[in-house]
């Protein structure tokens, strides 16, 4: 994973690569207290940006609680940007003095969540200054509203109780607990713990840095102290399992965005901006199918032999890759990065497959599935989220055999993928047969491309796919 992020209010993120960690991690956003510098040594920990777009963010769970000693670099509080969730490390020594805003709590990005003091005999002074702070802005540090989906109540579990058993488990995996200290879980977990009766310091988590996550719950409500392991189901009924809610959903209900919910929605009001057009295709796909027969055992999978197909299709056709963001000029990307649509929980996220077109096809499935992991688990850099010069939305896995995407701002084309079926065509000598084919509908900004680039591509992609034998190279 990428190393620490150190960060000064009003400066650009600075990487560095001391520390490796499990999950992106920065330093807090710290200042002097402005009111009273000559007072004390009290600074603030202001809610940081961790991404581009990032407009405020949600604390998903205090590290650390009030009174509690710190030292430089050690992780303080975990918050939710609108693609991941990082934990936020403090940049000084001192003490924890006061907590501004609750777990499940929403904070715009500069403003206070914390305070912290230098020395022990000045938190009393840093939590009467906290006091007055949040009696004169009521509004900074707002709580959203409790959903069926995610409970946005912050409860803080007991310590867990010493003994063999807890040692034990402790050793086996990641805890979410440590020595006694605040037991870290997601708020969803929390409320679904409280739902099912479910003890968290008798839960392993299995999330960034040991964090409690649902499946550790469900896993644990029937008799497992880890993952629960389940028999194999194919990729399209995982999907559809993983999208399914795992707590009924109460009619009527008012739900509030998720972080990533915004910004996805953020994002397709932009993509409203850009005047597209669509262009469907069929091509036939049996070339392509017995040849991932023959290579599915080496790992490869189909999304990597559609994204290097693809790929290669967009190197003989440079103004697909194109992108235009100021509507006066648009730019001819130097690197193929095809990102693909993943569905994750409570959301949506466009792993990117850099410089697809020269890499080979076993990298490249290697490669994918280490980001679809890091997605799922809210670990994605921000490179390998936001850097797609060409978008793949499949929903082949589900059968839909044809649909419409929406352009991805930023980007020029998106192509949905439908499923291959089975299809009774006539072949070139006038006889009846059958051929397994597949749909693809691309969605293009018009500024920048045409009709009949998009149709020249789309030929050339179709080669590729039945006559698939150079995707092996």
């Amino acid at each position: 994973m990428a190393g620490a992020l150190q960060l000064h209010l009003g400066s650009s993120f600075l990487p560095s690569s001391s520390h490796l960690k499990l999950r992106r991690r920065i330093f807090a956003a710290t200042a002097p207290l402005r009111r009273h510098p000559t007072e004390s040594k009290i600074r603030e920990i202001f809610m940081p940006a961790l991404s581009s777009t990032m407009t405020e963010g949600k604390i998903v769970s205090w590290v650390k609680s009030e009174g509690d000693k710190l030292s430089k670099g050690e992780s303080v509080v975990v918050v939710e940007s609108d693609k991941a969730d990082m934990d936020v490390e403090t940049f000084y020594d001192g003490y924890l003095a006061a907590i501004m805003v609750d777990e499940g709590g929403i904070a715009t990005v500069g403003s206070a969540i914390a305070l912290l003091a230098e020395t022990e005999e000045e938190i009393p002074l840093a939590k009467s200054k906290a006091s007055s702070s949040s009696s004169a802005h009521p509004e900074e540090a707002s709580s959203p509203p409790v959903s069926p989906q995610e409970s946005a109540i912050a409860t803080e579990a007991s310590p867990p109780r010493p003994g063999k058993a807890d040692l034990t488990l402790a050793s086996s995996a990641h805890p979410a607990s440590d020595a006694g200290r605040r037991i870290v879980a997601t708020p969803y977990a929390k409320k679904l713990a409280r739902d099912l009766k479910v003890e968290l310091q008798s839960v392993v988590g299995t999330g960034p840095m040991g964090r409690i996550v649902a499946k550790d719950v469900e896993a644990a409500t029937d008799g497992a102290a880890s993952v629960a392991i389940t028999a194999p189901i194919t990729s399209a009924t995982k999907a559809v399992a993983d999208s399914t809610p795992k707590v009924p959903v109460e009619l009527g209900s008012v739900v509030p965005f998720t972080a990533m919910q915004g910004a996805v929605s953020r994002n397709m009001v932009e993509s409203l901006a850009a005047p597209t057009f669509r262009v469907g295709y069929t091509i036939t796909t049996n070339s392509l199918d017995e040849l991932y027969k023959k290579i599915k055992s080496k790992g490869v999978t189909m999304t990597a032999l559609l994204a290097k197909a693809t790929a290669m299709a967009l190197t003989k056709h440079p103004v697909i890759n194109c992108s235009c963001r100021d509507g006066k000029s648009f730019t001819y990307n130097s690197s193929i990065n095809i990102a693909v649509a993943v569905a994750i929980d409570g959301g949506l996220i466009t792993p990117v497959l850099q410089e697809a077109d020269k890499v080979d096809i076993y990298s490249l499935s290697r490669k994918w599935k280490e980001l679809v992991d890091k997605a799922r688990a809210k670990q994605l850099q921000p490179l390998e989220y936001n850097s797609g010069t060409f978008t793949l939305s499949n929903l082949g896995m589900f059968g839909v055999d044809r649909f419409d995407a929406i352009l991805p701002p930023g980007t020029g084309a998106i192509m949905a993928v439908g499923a291959a079926q089975p299809t009774v065509v006539a072949t070139k000598d006038g006889r009846i047969g059958v051929k397994n084919q597949m749909q693809v509908n691309v969605t293009a900004d018009h500024r920048i491309i045409y009709g009949a680039d998009l149709a020249a591509f789309l030929q050339t992609l179709a080669k590729i796919i039945e006559d698939p034998k150079d995707l092996t190279f």
